[in-house]
């Protein structure tokens, strides 16, 4: 803001008089005097000689003292006026015709040139204080600072004006080298991505009739094989349609090589492999611990390349999980994880903090309907399949196109819960429970026998017994835990082998 012309006068000295003495012009009589244009009142405004005293009276009447009061030395200033009253003062003509007629006689007239100033009216018995000089101060050093700064302002606007043109210090721009560290999960997804694929299925059916669904997979080798969830294809199994699409929009045809339902497992090879595929690297899913950062790469519902996070939340959870449609159930002894996993998510990888694979997604708790593929939301519960038992599988289904499953050659009760893995009384069909000559036959389980523990981990159910034992391979020497009549008691059991579904 500027601070010229703001209005306010420097304060006169106190010492001198309200307005500087001016010489008036000589003294004439009263019938030849012609009034100076600034002093001399007019005509109309002058006194009578009558009613009127004279100068030299005023000026006896002026310099008599007060009796009642002792002179003061010091002339003193109305307190009561600032600096901008005393600007604004009448001038001596208007007090000349206020008094005309009467006492008190007007004020005097400016005396001449060299005469001695009339003496200050004397003080009052009570001085007040002194506000209008106090006032007078502060906007005396508010002009001065005003009148600094607004020096130096105009002084640095005119150093600036030579130099550079604007003060403003502008945003640097984003360093042409900059480059993701490695482990970060945009680093881990550029080097993933390419190499997960969003698989279409459709069922063989008539035209307008078929159905099918979406889900992911990613590349296992060169050659061409896709991993990805036995629910995802199975749709396709029987005469239908697979389609592989990359992340560059290429997309291939592609047909089962080989499913394992109890897996939840199946593999896939595009009929006319592109050459310079590049495989996902394959984890170790036995050394996860809880709490390791997760990635999971999908297409939920149906939006391919889609990345989340999370963390291992839990492991060896034993998990059944159904394809949706009444079909055989799954199970596996799962990762859990809390990185958003939706339908279309499954077959899709599930990588640790160095992109390597350590789980398959295949399934989410949903609210109110159990394990599964439905079109649920995610609730941050979903479930992998361990990559070493889905390498085992995709191994064996590249080899022989069947999958084999490791058994214990007994039948378990799978509706009871919490008491561990019951012994059925006899299998399906009225077969025996347990397999004459069988692996449980051979540790000397019997039926009604209550297994509580496979391998070191705790089994509360059937589905877990199962979970756990296909976590091994055919062969697989197991130490078991289970009750009978109320006493503990432990045994060694060999795996066996199956081979296929049915």
């Amino acid at each position: 803001m500027s601070t010229e012309n703001e209005g306010t006068a420097v304060p006169a000295d106190p010492a001198a008089p309200s307005a500087p003495p001016t010489p008036p012009s000589p003294p004439t009589s009263a019938s030849t005097q012609t009034p100076t244009p600034t002093d001399a009142p007019t005509p109309t405004d002058a006194p009578t000689p009558a009613d009127a005293p004279t100068v030299a009276q005023a000026q006896a009447q002026a310099q008599a003292p007060d009796p009642t009061q002792a002179p003061d030395p010091t002339p003193t200033p109305d307190p009561t006026l600032t600096h901008e009253s005393v600007a604004a003062a009448p001038a001596p003509a208007a007090a000349a015709t206020g008094a005309a007629g009467g006492w008190p006689p007007p004020p005097p007239t400016v005396p001449s040139w060299g005469a001695p100033l009339p003496p200050a009216p004397p003080a009052s018995a009570a001085p007040r204080k002194r506000t209008g000089g106090l006032v007078a101060a502060v906007l005396v050093a508010a002009l001065v600072a005003g009148g600094i700064g607004g020096g130096i302002g105009y002084w640095a606007a005119q150093r600036g004006d030579e130099g550079v043109s604007s003060t403003t210090v502008s945003a640097g721009e984003a360093p042409a080298s900059f480059k993701r560290e490695p482990g970060t999960v945009a680093a881990v997804a550029a080097q993933a991505l390419p190499s997960v694929v969003t698989i279409q299925a459709k069922s063989g059916g008539a035209q307008g009739e078929s159905e099918g669904g979406t889900g992911t997979g990613f590349v296992y080798d060169q050659e061409g094989h896709i991993v990805t969830n036995n629910h995802v294809v199975a749709s396709a199994a029987d005469g239908g349609t697979l389609s592989v699409t990359f992340p560059d929009g290429k997309s291939y045809d592609a047909e089962v090589v080989g499913r394992a339902e109890g897996y939840d497992v199946a593999v896939l090879k595009l009929t006319n492999a592109p050459k310079g595929l590049k495989p996902l690297p394959l984890g170790d899913s036995d050394k996860v611990a809880v709490g390791d950062s997760t990635i999971a790469i999908g297409a939920p519902f149906g939006l391919s390349n889609t990345v989340t996070t999370g963390i291992i939340s839990a492991k060896n959870r034993p998990v059944a999980s159904g394809d949706g449609s009444g079909g055989s159930n799954s199970y596996m002894s799962a990762l859990q994880t809390d990185a958003s996993i939706n339908p279309g998510n499954s077959g899709g990888p599930l990588l640790d903090a160095s992109g390597a694979v350590i789980g398959i997604n295949s399934a989410i708790q949903s609210t109110g309907s159990g394990f599964g593929q439905s079109q649920a939301g995610s609730i941050g519960l979903g479930f992998a399949i361990p990559v070493n038992q889905a390498k085992n599988v995709a191994q064996q289904l590249i080899k022989t196109g069947k999958p084999v499953y490791p058994v214990i050659g007994a039948t378990v009760n799978m509706q009871e819960q919490g008491e561990g893995a019951t012994i059925a009384s006899q299998g399906s069909g009225g077969t025996p429970s347990v397999t004459p000559d069988g692996p449980a036959a051979k540790a000397g389980l019997k039926a009604g026998d209550v297994i509580t523990g496979f391998g070191g981990h705790p089994i509360d159910s059937g589905p877990s017994l199962i979970s756990e034992i296909w976590t091994h391979k055919p062969g697989d020497q197991i130490k078991i835990t289970y009750e009978r009549d109320g006493k503990t008691s432990t045994a060694t059991v060999t795996l066996g082998e199956r081979t296929g579904d049915s």
